[in-house]
């Protein structure tokens, strides 16, 4: 059995926002709902073939720890959205940019998703991670999820009690059972953990290191010990490795220059982990996914 929608030994680089070169050994891109219908296909295929999937999207934040990745890269890009004034509905297909629609409805009067200007996620990965911008988590106004079983090839609505959310999880990150098709919002109450008044434009704009990284790198460990403030005392604000390193701006950003090396950015990472436990003990965990063959 062959598959000719896969595209073979295509070129990845753009998806992982930090740029160093990879490529897909298998590639596919879902961008209407008669795509969705060939994902059972393809999932047959793998089995057969003893290959597997990955699922990505713009804004997920992936580290491409390889040169070819030997799995199946299905690329998701489902765009459109719309906005009830009434009701105060919010309907999204999963790769539209929470930046860019949080942008549209404060430039319209609608003031609750504020603080997800300049945040470079799709909606996917905002509900995938519980995505959290200074106490505002996805969560909060989520409602349901239109999703795609992986396991039934079926099609099933998610409320939120079923979506199983955490801090910066969710039962879509903990199984990845389901691929997210659309999301349904509630943006009629701002519900937040904790008060914050930071013009987060102003901190995205102005506080923010510009350039390839995929934001912060590391869940911070506590709401006491930032994972920024564990990196500056360990004096890694002052230390790269040859086109990879972290910037003295926000000291949890890893960066890398365009001639990054993916082995320059694991050593690196490695680094300031021991570092960190050596002088703290404490363990950081990564908050980027670092994929691997």
């Amino acid at each position: 059995m062959t598959i000719d929608y896969l595209i073979k030994d295509k070129d990845i680089t753009e998806l992982s926002n930090f740029k160093t070169k990879a490529k897909a050994k298998y590639y596919f891109e879902i961008h209407n709902r008669q795509d969705i219908k060939k994902l059972s296909d393809i999932y047959n295929y793998s089995k057969k073939n003893n290959i597997n999937i990955l699922f990505v999207w713009w804004g997920t934040n992936l580290f491409f720890a390889f040169d070819i990745f030997n799995w199946i890269i299905i690329n998701n890009c489902l765009k459109w959205w719309l906005y009830n004034k009434e009701d105060k509905i919010l309907e999204s297909y999963s790769n539209e940019l929470i930046s860019d629609i949080s942008k549209d409805l404060y430039d319209n009067g609608q003031l609750l998703w504020k603080r997800f200007i300049w945040l470079p996620w799709s909606i996917w990965w905002a509900v995938f991670w519980n995505a959290w911008c200074f106490w505002l988590e996805i969560e909060n106004n989520f409602i349901k999820a239109e999703v795609f079983n992986l396991k039934t090839w079926k099609i099933e609505f998610l409320n939120k009690e079923e979506s199983l959310f955490e801090y910066r999880n969710s039962v879509y990150k903990k199984t990845q059972n389901y691929f997210i098709i659309k999301v349904i919002f509630d943006l009629s109450e701002k519900i937040e953990k904790y008060h914050s008044d930071v013009d987060n434009i102003d901190f995205r704009e102005n506080k923010q290191p510009k350039g390839n990284s995929c934001g912060s790198f590391f869940k911070n460990p506590s709401k006491e010990q930032s994972a920024g403030m564990l990196i500056e005392n360990c004096w890694f604000k002052w230390k790269r490795l040859w086109w990879a390193y972290f910037s003295n701006l926000h000291w949890n950003f890893l960066m890398s220059d365009n001639n990054a090396d993916y082995k320059d950015l694991l050593k690196l990472i490695k680094n300031v982990k021991e570092d960190v436990k050596s002088k703290y003990d404490v363990d950081l965990i990564n908050e980027v996914r670092i994929i691997k063959n």
